[in-house]
């Protein structure tokens, strides 16, 4: 398929062919749904915490006597049933974040971009020159290329402070480079905006990935020798 590659200025001045099949010979649903589960759980702080009946605050002593007065037992006023008790079953502090091994997360990006690819969800701009911080260079660049109103993700091919500086305080663009890009940075945002040169840069280590492993060398098998050849050869 052909994509359009535009300007600064969002006038179109060439165009791209790319299949998204070379990045991903096939989109895996469910390993998608892992990875950006993943991503999103390893996010998470894990830092709640609530009392149980042997932190707050009150005594141990039964409130009354077990039988003879008409009421149901109850024991201390700390107890999980009552108002200002602690809680049942509290929450304490824990670790949500678990891993994936690293060659299905990097097969997860690959699917992730050529399935946006294949939506026509990917724009592609020649270059993304910045002479100095300026917001406003960013965000008309934006406008002109129709992705103003949008979550966008900038990915240029590596790391530019003057980019990186003139979008950050635009509400809904995130800024990474194509070296940083994952499954989850590559679905969360509604439209990605790459240059020509990151773009080249993912196809070259997506081929990279996908090159069939040469196989090993077999090695001679040995003879087998039995007693008899053994002591015939003595």
């Amino acid at each position: 398929m052909n994509l359009a590659v535009y300007d600064m200025s969002g006038n179109k001045v060439g165009s791209y062919e790319i299949d998204p099949a070379e990045l991903a010979p096939r989109v895996s649903k469910q390993l998608l749904h892992d990875a950006v589960v993943m991503y999103q759980a390893n996010q998470r702080q894990g830092t709640q915490k609530t009392k149980t009946r042997g932190e707050v605050a009150g005594s141990t002593r039964k409130l009354y006597r077990q039988k003879g007065t008409g009421n149901a037992r109850a024991g201390a006023r700390r107890s999980g049933t009552r108002r200002g008790g602690g809680h049942i079953f509290a929450k304490r502090p824990r670790d949500f974040g678990w891993r994936m091994p690293r060659k299905a997360l990097q097969q997860a990006t690959r699917m992730a971009l050529a399935a946006r690819i294949a939506d026509d969800e990917v724009k592609l701009i020649d270059s993304l020159a910045v002479a100095a911080p300026k917001t406003r260079v960013v965000a008309g660049m934006l406008d002109k290329l129709g992705l103003g109103e949008t979550t966008v993700l900038l990915a240029p091919e590596k790391h530019d402070a003057a980019v990186w500086k003139s979008a950050r305080n635009i509400a809904g663009v995130t800024v990474a480079p194509v070296s940083d890009l994952n499954a989850w940075s590559i679905l969360r945002s509604r439209s990605i905006l790459m240059t020509r040169g990151a773009i080249d840069a993912f196809r070259a280590s997506a081929a990279a990935a996908n090159k069939p492993a040469a196989s090993p060398r077999k090695k001679p098998a040995r003879k087998a020798t039995t007693r008899v050849a053994k002591k015939e050869a003595q």
